[in-house]
């Protein structure tokens, strides 16, 4: 039998990716949060991370992180992207999600700038978006 803690020290402290994997499936957000700092948690568990709700705070957090992973590949942040679009859509504020994104070269400065126009999008985080897309060139 494992507990929540067994579970968080092994999505900080392992570089196997079957097990990194094998721990998206459990249903504890500090551990979804865990996976997403680790650095050797794998792209499909990255991907399938992207989905994870728990609250609003949280899956703001855990946005964040995925779209920072230096391991997230252009399709896990798609898959990220599309989850802060929905965030956004719903009148969350995934603000630092949406920055982190504009700064991946991964997508397209299109892809990215159309965040910008969904209806959460304040007016300060319109204007951050610009000026971080127009310092990508």
């Amino acid at each position: 039998m494992h507990t929540p803690a067994d579970y968080l020290h092994l999505a900080h402290a392992s570089n196997d990716g079957a097990v990194l994997h094998g721990l998206v499936r459990c249903d504890h957000s500090f551990v979804w949060q865990a996976l997403a700092a680790n650095p050797h948690t794998p792209p499909a568990a990255l991907r399938e991370l992207a989905a994870a709700r728990h609250s609003t705070w949280n899956d703001n957090r855990l946005l964040l992180l995925l779209a920072g992973h230096p391991a997230a590949d252009r399709a896990v942040l798609r898959a990220v992207l599309d989850a802060t679009a929905a965030k956004l859509t719903e009148g969350e504020r995934p603000y630092a999600a949406v920055l982190a994104l504009a700064g991946r070269t991964e997508l397209d400065v299109a892809e990215v700038r159309r965040l910008g126009t969904l209806p959460g999008a304040s007016g300060r985080l319109r204007s951050l978006l610009r000026r971080r897309l127009a310092a990508r060139g």
